[in-house]
């Protein structure tokens, strides 16, 4: 008997072996390029994403899934398994309203829903939703699976640079003056997700030198816990980067199974091509 079902949107990062192990359920954010609309992880994969990112000649915007799309999805549970209580992880509501949406939804569908915001996206979102899936399959109650998810939320961190503000920009991050300086002036940016889910600057610089400078005082902060407990790598167009920085990490920490994959498109529309993100969890 199923006590709590798992529910959480594209934005995590999770592996296909994942969701099916943990039978979580996903509802897409949707992503709009040159006036098409797709289905993240259903009409559009992340790959393509950042192709047709490349080649177009307006910066997309990302959506998040409607009360709907929810709301189809809360009741399909309800009715496979009518005694289950539903747990909703979501994108972190300083990036998107996807955790308001799935509010709205809970409250008009007859299956019992609590959300839960990540205040994270991309693989670190997915530790916080592993976490959960794995104290429901474990058949804990909805007070123990949502205590599960909120120490992981604790432990779970995001670093990210990026090489042009354009998209920072068009995002509201940076204002246009500041912008155009930066680009002129070659400028790279290190930033993290903060407390309140917000991705706040925290190193910027000239050259690719800054990214470099960026990721060893991230790694050095990661050595400084007594625990470090799983690690993901998600870039916008450079695996090679990735794959580097996945092996340097690994030599540290080698029992490690380190997770690269290309970032979702709420991450890439913000962050633009070649961003890099180191993605960890601690204690």
């Amino acid at each position: 008997m199923v006590k709590v079902a798992i529910v959480t949107d594209s934005a995590a990062r999770l592996t296909a072996e994942e969701i099916k192990e943990y039978d979580i359920h996903i509802v897409p954010l949707t992503v709009q390029i040159d006036g098409t609309v797709y289905e993240d992880g259903v009409t559009i994969h992340p790959e393509e994403f950042l192709e047709k990112m490349a080649q177009s000649s307006t910066l997309p915007q990302t959506s998040q899934p409607s009360i709907g799309a929810f709301k189809e999805t809360y009741d399909k549970i309800y009715q496979e398994h009518p005694e289950a209580e539903i747990l909703s992880l979501h994108l972190s509501s300083g990036l998107s309203g996807t955790v308001g949406a799935a509010q709205q939804a809970g409250s008009l569908t007859k299956a019992d829903v609590t959300t839960f915001d990540t205040l994270l996206a991309d693989r670190s979102e997915g530790f916080v939703v592993l976490a959960a899936a794995k104290a429901a399959k474990a058949g804990e109650d909805m007070d123990t699976v949502v205590a599960a998810a909120t120490t992981a939320r604790s432990e779970s961190h995001i670093y990210l640079s990026f090489r042009s503000l354009t998209n920072m920009v068009a995002g509201g991050r940076l204002s246009k003056t500041q912008g155009l300086i930066g680009n002129l002036l070659n400028i790279k940016v290190g930033a993290f997700v903060d407390a309140q889910g917000k991705v706040d600057v925290m190193l910027k610089g000239r050259g690719m030198k800054t990214i470099a400078k960026f990721n060893d005082e991230v790694i050095e902060k990661m050595k400084g816990y007594t625990e470090m407990l799983e690690i993901g790598i998600s870039h916008a167009g450079v695996a090679e980067e990735a794959q580097a920085l996945a092996d340097r990490l690994n030599q540290i920490w080698p029992d490690i199974n380190i997770l690269i994959s290309t970032t979702t498109p709420i991450v890439s529309t913000h962050t633009g091509l070649g961003a890099l993100a180191i993605l960890y969890r601690a204690r």
